[in-house]
């Protein structure tokens, strides 16, 4: 195994400086409130005293409470209508009085009274409940364009204004009948209401009376005391410090030494790109070697750390809503959980330093994108994305309560729970960018690579029909080496599609290979050991000319050249030194190959050695397939084979074993079945 080594060269630190010197750009320049507090703990600083004048902020209860009352208080809208007067004394005019004429002069002016102040109409229908007094007795009326309050006492019903002009007759006609002539005359009849009800209005000024609602309650001014050292943080106080930290951020600015400020945003930026270099370091350092994987990798974390920024320097609210989870989702596409795990735990570093509640935020990301790392692997495919988001908004929901439960609220403000299912949705809206991004970094996703394991593909097709033997062996290597590569924990849906895709090289020769031959055909009867190693070894190159041919990512054009490597075509080396063939010249009975560099690559070419050894044992025990497993495995080995590859002797052992019990299974002795003597009759 070779020795890790810092990589050099100036392609992998020039990024990681750009990087740095973006997070130095977006750190953020205000000072922040920087005690840490929490109700029932005893305040472990000086005392505090307010150095100016502040708001001081109703809790959420209350500002809850006084939302709610105000949603309860309706004011009713009336508009005037001021033909409603003029319609009203023509009709007074019209009246017969009799010799009673002398009393429409004093009806005239009770109803100028009377509609100064306005007559609201009787309510007989159930959806205008509306149309009454607020609960403190206030309406609104509307008449010239303006809009006053006045109490519903001082307008008149439509039977307060008839008594008046019923009172109006009584008093200037003392010789008569106040009531039969009201009656005669159709005084009864004569008022109609003025103010109209305006529904519409109404909600409007209702709406806008519950957006009014003040998140303050007073100014605690400057000098005033408001914790001191050592004692305990009771609601009040701690709605003080709220208040107070909230005006500190918000308005006070950087007091100390500009220099300073800059040099501590330097050293933070510094140490977080040292850190996400050590996590690609220490996960897997051969992403440095592929530049596309190391780009994208940066490009993630650089997403995540300007989006933190941005919601800061706008609306802290909003981090909620982001959907921070599209780190974890476009990492997994590409990279082993180990990789996504450390990339996305340091690309929250930055919410850390940004947010107001920052480490609540982290917490709650933390917790939901590990959760979010095992539902994805079982929850990807279609709509059940939409179950991984479900998950994910459910863990972030609970962590969120666990924080409100151990601050004392009994309350859960359903705004911020909205705010999470929304982003959860935007992580499921968001993952179709995934197939840009691999386009763009030309890297191959998981659903890629499930969609080229797919065996009507045409190029699979097409060793299906030519090389039908081949194509049997690559279904059996891709089963063996899914069990492997399940074992070690690597990728399985890469090493599948690179055991289907490996001997596509045969499809130009197939007579070539035992499992194709034709009977009674004998391809290589009449070559010398040496010609048909020759056409043996072809089959790589031939391979890889096919692979590129039909544009098959480079990942699994690596396969095609790695699975013999640089070992020899046995067979026909055997035969001709055995031929006395001179040892000296034996370099064309290699494949000039490469060695495997990943774990991949070891799997496929053990197990492709393995499962076409293990077509020629005649003794399937458990001994004998443990003796071929060893000692192909062991001479893989000792040819050099394994030099260059990111794998541990665990992991060999481990591949060992998984391969004994993968084969002992497959050919397995079964029951002989009896000749039966005679006939059976049903």
């Amino acid at each position: 195994m070779e020795n890790i080594n810092f990589p050099r060269g100036y392609k992998v630190y020039l990024p990681l400086i750009l990087l740095f010197l973006l997070l130095v750009a977006i750190m953020p320049r205000s000072s922040r409130f920087s005690y840490d507090y929490k109700k029932g703990s005893p305040w472990h600083y000086e005392t505090l005293i307010a150095q100016f004048d502040f708001p001081v902020l109703k809790t959420e209860e209350q500002y809850q409470r006084e939302v709610e009352q105000a949603a309860l208080r309706v004011i009713p809208y009336y508009r005037v209508d001021q033909k409603v007067e003029g319609q009203v004394r023509n009709r007074l005019a019209e009246a017969d009085f009799g010799e009673y004429t002398f009393l429409k002069p004093h009806l005239s002016d009770a109803l100028s009274s009377i509609y100064a102040k306005g007559v609201m109409p009787v309510v007989t229908d159930q959806s205008l409940d509306g149309a009454q007094a607020s609960s403190d007795g206030m309406i609104y009326v509307q008449k010239d364009r303006r809009a006053v309050t006045v109490p519903v006492s001082e307008v008149y019903t439509v039977e307060g204004a008839r008594e008046v002009l019923r009172e109006t007759i009584g008093e200037h006609c003392t010789g008569c009948d106040a009531d039969s002539l009201y009656a005669a005359s159709g005084m009864g009849d004569l008022i109609v209401p003025d103010l109209v009800f305006d529904q519409q209005t109404t909600d409007l000024v209702q709406e806008d009376n519950y957006g009014h609602v003040s998140r303050t309650q007073g100014v605690a001014r400057a000098g005033l005391v408001i914790v001191s050292s050592g004692e305990i943080v009771t609601a009040e106080i701690e709605q003080l410090l709220d208040s107070y930290k909230a005006e500190y951020d918000a308005n006070v600015g950087y007091v100390g030494p500009k220099a300073l400020q800059w040099f501590g945003n330097v050293v933070l930026a510094f140490f977080l790109v040292l850190l996400l270099f050590l996590a690609i370091y220490y996960c897997n350092f051969k992403v440095f070697e592929q530049y596309n994987k190391y780009l994208y990798l940066l490009m993630v974390f650089t997403m995540s750390a300007v989006a933190s920024s941005w919601v800061a320097s706008n609306d802290p609210d909003l981090f909620y809503m982001m959907p921070f989870m599209l780190v974890v989702f476009y990492q997994l596409a590409f990279f082993s959980r180990r990789m996504v795990f450390s990339v996305f735990f340091i690309s929250l570093l930055p919410m850390l330093i940004f947010a107001p509640n920052g480490m609540e935020l982290f917490v709650i990301y933390l917790v939901a994108g590990t959760v979010g790392i095992l539902a994805f692997e079982r929850f990807n495919k279609g709509w059940l994305q939409f179950v991984t988001a479900l998950i994910v908004f459910a863990v972030m929901v609970m962590v969120w309560l666990g924080f409100r439960f151990a601050e004392g609220m009994t309350f859960a403000d359903y705004h911020t729970i909205l705010d999470m299912a929304f982003g959860a949705l935007l992580s499921v809206a968001g993952y179709p960018l995934i197939y840009l991004f691999e386009k763009i970094f030309k890297l191959v996703s998981t659903s890629k690579l499930v969609e080229l394991s797919d065996t009507s593909n045409p190029l699979l097709r097409m060793l299906a029909d030519k090389a039908p033997g081949t194509f049997q062996h690559s279904l059996q290597v891709m089963n063996l080496a899914d069990a492997v590569a399940r074992s070690i924990d690597a990728n399985v849906p890469l090493v599948r599609a690179g055991a289907l895709y490996h001997d596509i090289g045969k499809i130009a020769n197939p007579q070539c290979f035992t499992e194709n031959e034709t009977p009674g055909v004998k391809f290589h009867a009449g070559l010398t050991p040496k010609e048909s190693a020759q056409e043996i070894i072809r089959h790589v190159s031939d391979g890889v000319a096919l692979a590129e041919k039909h544009s098959l990512p480079e990942v699994l054009v690596d396969f095609v050249r790695t699975h013999h490597g640089t070992t020899p075509a046995a067979y026909f080396l055997n035969q001709y030194l055995n031929g006395g063939g001179d040892p000296g010249d034996v370099s064309e009975f290699y494949y000039d190959g490469m060695k495997p560099l990943t774990k991949e690559q070891v799997i496929l070419m053990m197990c492709d050695a393995v499962e076409a050894a293990s077509r020629s044992m005649k003794d399937y025990s458990p001994e004998n397939i443990s003796s071929l497993v060893e000692r192909i495995v062991d001479g893989k080995i000792s040819d050099g084979q394994l030099t260059s590859a990111d794998i541990s002797l665990r992991d060999i052992a481990t591949v060992k074993e998984t391969m004994k019990t993968y084969l002992q299974q497959m050919y397995h002795s079964r029951v002989s079945y009896p000749k039966r003597k005679g006939k059976a009759g049903r």
